[in-house]
């Protein structure tokens, strides 16, 4: 199976945000999903872009993609936060979540950067075996706060 491994460019976008919502249905929360193409966009390749991602082309489409950007921990330093690995149903299981894995960690050690950081949900079996095999370690007694302004 021929693959392409590139950086996103803007008019990937709209196919982007389907796998974003794709992945929402998979983590049972599709209504979560409010941001537009045009925030979206604007967010990754406006006049101040705050996220980068790499995808996968298999066949001329989108099937993957890793998107991610710079945070400041004040302990740790510049790390990576990767906001998501996505890759379609049908292609899971074929070593694409890896390798965007592995793209996104080396831009981290290439940058010289503390480390990479994400989340994962804890009924989510499989990534979270997947995260294993890198010998990542879990927070525990942490909660996730949020705010959202309408």
């Amino acid at each position: 199976m021929v693959h392409q491994l590139r950086k996103a460019q803007k008019q990937d976008c709209p196919r982007l945000l389907e796998l974003v919502k794709e992945l929402a249905e998979y983590e049972k929360a599709p209504q979560e999903v409010t941001v537009s193409i045009e925030e979206f966009e604007e967010a990754g390749f406006g006049s101040n872009p705050v996220w980068e991602a790499y995808i996968i082309e298999i066949e001329g489409n989108i099937e993957a993609m890793a998107l991610y950007y710079t945070r400041y921990s004040t302990w740790k330093g510049r790390r990576i936060y990767l906001e998501d690995i996505i890759v379609t149903d049908k292609h899971r299981g074929k070593g694409f979540g890896k390798l965007l894995f592995e793209k996104v960690l080396q831009i981290s050690k290439d940058n010289g950067y503390s480390g990479l950081v994400w989340q994962v949900l804890d009924w989510n079996e499989p990534a979270l075996n997947f995260y294993r095999k890198y010998k990542a370690e879990f927070d525990k007694g942490w909660l996730n706060g949020s705010i959202t302004n309408n």
